[in-house]
């Protein structure tokens, strides 16, 4: 069995062999290889980690991405694994955390008297996914564990289609496992 490898608040969390089955990643028949991945203590959707543990979790092209989010308008790169996931995230809190958060529309749900919902993030509750390419451009897809825990929906950035010159963060796909599908992964 693999040691457990742990990264700045990523856990990588290796399987009882026993506990083999649907879903996880088989490593042989002696082993299964990642059972759970946690990215700022939220678990990483299986479908993630396996394209992830796989080597499949790559961009698909500008104009794949262009068909799955057609308002965004700034070319985005994929984090490429969990430990460059938690880095990115990193600017959730920043942005939760400013006085201007209001324009980037980050908030936390646990300092709010109400809950947050889009065109809100919930800080706490997410985990970027993919950046946009240039430094400055501020766009980012995050996985948004609002909904379910197992298959949180995807959310993007909007700073294109709204007057108010504000982003505000809309559904890109209802799960993951959705997201993943129309990217073809």
């Amino acid at each position: 069995m693999v040691e457990p490898q742990w990264f700045a608040g990523v856990a990588r969390v290796e399987a009882n062999p026993a506990d083999c089955g649907p879903g996880l990643l088989g490593g042989g028949a002696n082993m299964c290889v990642m059972a759970t991945t946690t990215v700022r203590g939220l678990p990483l959707p299986a479908r993630l980690t396996s394209l992830i543990e796989r080597g499949l979790w790559q961009h698909p092209g500008d104009a794949v991405l262009a068909e799955v989010v057609p308002w965004f308008e700034d070319p985005l790169a994929f984090v490429r694994n969990p430990e460059q996931m938690m880095y990115a995230s990193m600017s959730l809190d920043m942005f939760a955390d400013d006085p201007y958060s209001d324009y980037f529309r980050v908030g936390r749900g646990s300092r709010s008297d109400a809950p947050l919902d889009l065109p809100w993030l919930d800080a706490d509750q997410a985990v970027l996914i993919a950046i946009t390419r240039n430094p400055g451009d501020d766009g980012a897809l995050a996985l948004d564990y609002r909904t379910d825990p197992d298959d949180p929906r995807v959310v993007g950035t909007d700073f294109w289609t709204d007057d108010t010159d504000l982003c505000r963060w809309r559904v890109v796909a209802p799960a993951f496992s959705a997201f993943a599908g129309r990217l073809g992964l």
